[in-house]
């Protein structure tokens, strides 16, 4: 029986590697999609996404660019006009940072991808403190979106959409990628700066809380080092 093969949307960011490394301890070989799409710190997520993808030693790694979602704007990540708020990791509201409709955009491309390469699954590291704000991110849509694809395909094609974390927190996947070694040095999820990060958005925040919910130092550099837990 031939090994199976994902697509794994690589942001660059810690979520979609620790899913990476879910999909490859389950056997699957990995085929790494990158988008940047006018994000404030594209190169750096684009740098990481790569080395991740040696890291990985994935089969194929797939780097598209598109400009759509910057020119409808609408999100701090695109539009140099509105600012990276910091973080407020009580708030249930929509943040700013919020790309409209973007993880639709996203594992279409993936899809797509994934069926030309005869792909058996596509991941996304979504997670439980992702749909807390942004509606992208909830299992709902998730459970939508592999009608679609069902619906969608090949009658032949059969494409599982994947989101291992949605149940869980940001410190629940760092502590599993701890155990499965993923390569946390070479990623990045910083929205403001490509180097160093911030520390004071909410991507820093919940990643610097995850690691210091476990007693772990993040590797990557940061400007400040605030203390999130409780």
């Amino acid at each position: 029986m031939s090994e199976q093969r994902a697509v794994i949307l690589a942001s660059g960011g810690m979520d979609s590697a620790t899913a990476a490394a879910v999909a490859q301890n389950r056997g699957y070989e990995l085929y790494m999609l990158h988008t940047s799409y006018g994000q404030r710190t594209e190169s750096k997520e684009y740098e990481s996404a790569k080395a991740q993808a040696e890291r990985f030693d994935a089969a194929d790694f797939l780097h598209l660019t598109t400009d759509h979602l910057s020119k409808i704007g609408d999100s701090s990540l695109t539009d140099d006009e509105m600012e990276v708020e910091d973080a407020d990791l009580d708030s249930d509201e929509i943040p700013g940072s919020y790309v409209p409709f973007r993880n639709a955009n996203l594992l279409s491309m993936a899809t797509s991808y994934a069926e030309a390469n005869d792909c058996d699954a596509v991941f996304i590291g979504a997670h439980s403190e992702d749909f807390s704000g942004y509606p992208d991110c909830r299992p709902a849509f998730f459970d939508a979106f592999q009608t679609i694809v069902d619906v969608g395909t090949k009658p032949e094609t059969e494409i599982d959409i994947e989101a291992p974390f949605v149940e869980w927190s940001k410190t629940d996947i760092a502590e599993r990628g701890i155990e499965l070694e993923v390569p946390y040095n070479v990623t990045w999820s910083c929205y403001r700066d490509e180097a160093p990060a911030c520390g004071t958005c909410d991507a820093c925040a919940f990643r610097l809380q995850a690691f210091q919910n476990l007693d772990e130092r993040d590797p990557i550099q940061y400007t400040e080092r605030p203390e999130y837990t409780n």
